[in-house]
């Protein structure tokens, strides 16, 4: 049995070049620690800017992540069977945490400093509800409070992620708000607005001003993508061949970095070569059709400006079904990443991503969160491809949450009632045009 790992691994020292520093959103000056500590705790902080490769995983963390670590690596055969494929797939499953997905992994650890530094309380935003179910549930373990802004389009849709916050004992409220400045602004201009990851941020941030409270961020940043790297460093013990693909999906970066750094690093040491594709939804392709320049992480302005794949600090993605994804921009160091060549990205639209996660849950048992079947869509092609030329790959990929609390989702794909989302040029190029 694979051993739960005691360090996280940070990737940033090993690149051949540094990822651009964030910028202060007033002076526009490169952000020092102390300008971060309004918002996250020193140990946050430091692991943010740390150049040292391995930081090690606090004991308290470790047990907690013990009531669902280490997770595991399926071989998928009858995935394989239905394909008729050569291919031989793997997936490494994150759907077993407390809340069913891979983000209690820096849940648990951002509770855990903010609370050994005496904050009392954590404000945050969350799309799907899987960061914020993660986080209320972290909190918990750490007696936090814990108040989350959720996008609408997901407070909508899906009414039990808001019940499982509550049960955590979290406070909800649909974003954009009446509660704060962000979001009475939104609803001014827009009283119907589906919410965006973007405005939700603002809005959480805001809501993070008092002395005895601070701000959580469930993917995107450096130290959240190293918390992540548990995954990726348990599939390495467990997987008993080298891998010839890794795929993952993207919204803001967490779940692909988690699984794919520690295969990276071989590679950036000279190693194993593998090829690593990042999927990302058509109606957010960041990646795929962003731009990559200096944007706001939110939408009302008031977060740093980051160096990454951006489609507009405030594009507001149409409502799809996988609302982790629904982010306007991609992690800085992932984007950095990607411009210096170290992996490729595609755009799936939502029906392909679903008729995926329908085969693989008739053929595996596991239903996918919607986030995930971008991934797995992306592999049954490459699979399907494998069994077209005979190629015998070794594809490894992250089903990073099941969708129990998504079976809404799934009635709208099996009724013929879903439809993809076009992302026209203009609407793109408006947004882009009102860049920083």
């Amino acid at each position: 049995m694979v051993e739960l790992p005691r360090r996280w691994y940070n990737i940033v020292p090993d690149l051949p070049a540094p990822p651009p520093p964030p910028l202060h959103p007033g002076t526009r000056a490169p952000l020092g620690p102390d300008d971060l500590a309004p918002l996250f705790p020193a140990d946050l902080i430091a692991q943010e800017v740390s150049t040292e490769p391995f930081t090690d995983i606090p004991e308290e963390v470790r047990e907690v992540y013990r009531l669902w670590r280490p997770t595991p690596l399926i071989r998928a055969r009858r995935l394989e069977k239905a394909l008729g494929t050569p291919a031989r797939i793997y997936v490494k499953y994150e759907g077993g945490s407390p809340v069913g997905s891979h983000k209690p992994n820096t849940a648990v650890p951002q509770a855990y400093y903010n609370a050994r530094q005496g904050v009392r309380r954590l404000t945050t935003e969350t799309g799907a509800g899987q960061w914020g179910s993660a986080l209320a549930f972290a909190c918990a373990q750490f007696g936090l409070d814990c108040e989350v802004w959720m996008v609408r389009a997901s407070y909508d849709q899906k009414p039990y992620r808001r019940s499982m916050m509550g049960l955590f004992g979290a406070t909800v409220h649909a974003s954009p708000s009446p509660r704060t400045t962000a979001g009475a602004k939104v609803l001014a201009d827009d009283p119907d607005s589906p919410g965006s990851l973007g405005i939700a941020i603002s809005e959480a941030v805001e809501a993070a001003a008092p002395d005895d409270t601070r701000y959580a961020l469930g993917s995107v940043l450096n130290h959240v993508l190293m918390h992540q790297t548990v995954i990726g460093e348990e599939a390495l013990e467990q997987l008993g061949e080298a891998p010839d693909l890794i795929v993952g999906c993207t919204g803001g970066g967490s779940n692909f970095a988690g699984l794919v750094f520690p295969f990276l690093r071989g590679k950036l040491a000279g190693g194993h070569s593998p090829d690593v594709l990042a999927v990302e939804p058509a109606a957010c392709p960041s990646f795929t059709r962003g731009r990559y320049a200096y944007d706001y992480g939110d939408t009302a302005g008031f977060t740093p400006l980051l160096k990454m794949h951006t489609l507009g600090h405030d594009f507001v993605p149409d409502p799809i079904h996988a609302g982790g994804l629904r982010y306007h921009g991609m992690s800085p160091l992932l984007s950095h990443m990607y411009e210096l060549g170290l992996f490729r990205a595609t755009a799936k639209p939502q029906r392909e991503c679903f008729e995926a996660g329908v085969l693989f849950a008739r053929t595996e048992g596991i239903v996918p969160a919607p986030e995930p079947t971008h991934a797995l869509a992306a592999v049954v092609e490459e699979a399907r491809r494998c069994a077209a030329t005979g190629e015998a790959k070794v594809i490894l990929t992250a089903l990073c949450g099941h969708g129990h609390l998504d079976m809404a989702a799934y009635d709208r794909y099996l009724s013929g009632e879903m439809r993809d989302h076009d992302l026209p040029e203009g609407r793109l190029d408006a947004a882009l045009a009102r860049l920083p």
